[in-house]
């Protein structure tokens, strides 16, 4: 059984973060990569809204670099995941993929969301190149170019909202004969003149031989007046929802409706006395990698006062 100060389970911005303020604090933290080392933000390419970067930065690079000012400050940084936590006393019992015991004295959650998909295969092969379920991180990129958001809800229509102020056009997939939004989001994505809603409409597949150049679409899928057509795009944005990756703590953990771990107010603080989250785990709103990065030092910092 190994007996650990703090443990991290998660790597991307939050979790690396944490790492390196936790080191600096001597407090020997053992960090788990969990199935994608890096995070969410390696399923971008190019971060150019991240502080310090005035021409942008490869995400994978970004994230190697702080994964190696974690471990230049003696955090233990370790592949595979987490799959077994008892957080009913402490030290925290947990059980990586290994079957190796580890008893936690504290734990910082930092495992992310994971954007939903539609499941097509065609947003694997364009991912990246015109497939996105992030307006703010990847909108600058189609300025006057044409792009497509997929959604009906609060989230679709501030990410058209969004990308309205910077494409030449943007259209709105909407399952449904309506917005799901708020009275005030609906009003604000209707009255754009850059906004065309194709309601009752669903995403049959994406084209394209130099990355992405279009979808095809059908209106009334499986209805006696069922219609299929084609529209030119550059971008095409997911934006039905993200879920969190709470399975784990599922029962022990407050979590909101959606699954986000609840933190206390201006604190990484959960319900449990020496349980911290940082990142989008906690995160329904901003769901940046500089805010998860600033949360993980909130952790640390949190987690070695707790110790202390």
């Amino acid at each position: 059984m190994e007996r650990i100060k703090v443990l991290i389970i998660g790597s991307g911005p939050a979790g690396y973060t944490a790492a390196i303020y936790g080191g600096r604090a001597n407090l020997s933290p053992v960090l788990y990569s969990g199935i994608q080392p890096g995070g969410q933000l390696t399923t971008t390419t190019i971060i150019e809204n991240f502080p310090g970067f005035h021409e942008g930065i490869d995400a994978n690079i970004l994230m190697q670099e702080m994964k190696q000012q974690a471990e230049h400050f003696g955090a233990d940084v370790r592949d595979g995941s987490i799959v077994k936590a008892d957080l009913s006393s402490r030290p925290f019992k947990l059980e990586d993929e290994s079957g190796n015991q580890i008893e936690a004295e504290s734990l910082i959650i930092a495992t992310g969301a994971s954007a939903k998909y539609l499941g097509l295969a065609d947003e694997e092969k364009y991912r990246g190149e015109g497939v996105s379920a992030c307006a703010t991180c990847d909108g600058f990129f189609y300025r006057k170019r044409v792009v497509a958001v997929v959604g009906g809800g609060d989230t679709a229509c501030e990410e058209a909202t969004y990308l309205a102020g910077l494409a030449r056009k943007v259209y709105m997939i909407v399952r449904k004969p309506y917005l799901r939004a708020a009275e005030i989001m609906r009003k604000r994505v209707e009255e754009n003149p850059n906004i065309e809603i194709l309601y009752n409409t669903n995403t049959l597949g994406l084209f394209g031989d130099n990355g992405l150049e279009g979808a095809h679409l059908v209106r009334f899928k499986g209805e006696p007046n069922e219609e299929k057509f084609d529209i030119a795009i550059d971008g095409f944005f997911l934006a039905i929802g993200h879920k969190p990756n709470t399975d784990l703590f599922k029962g022990q953990i407050d979590l909101d409706e959606q699954g986000f771990i609840l933190t206390k107010p201006k604190s990484t603080a959960t319900n449990i006395e020496g349980v911290f989250a940082a990142g989008d785990v906690a995160d329904p709103t901003y769901r940046q990698g500089v805010i998860a990065a600033a949360t993980g030092a909130m952790a640390a910092i949190e987690a070695d006062r707790f110790l202390r």
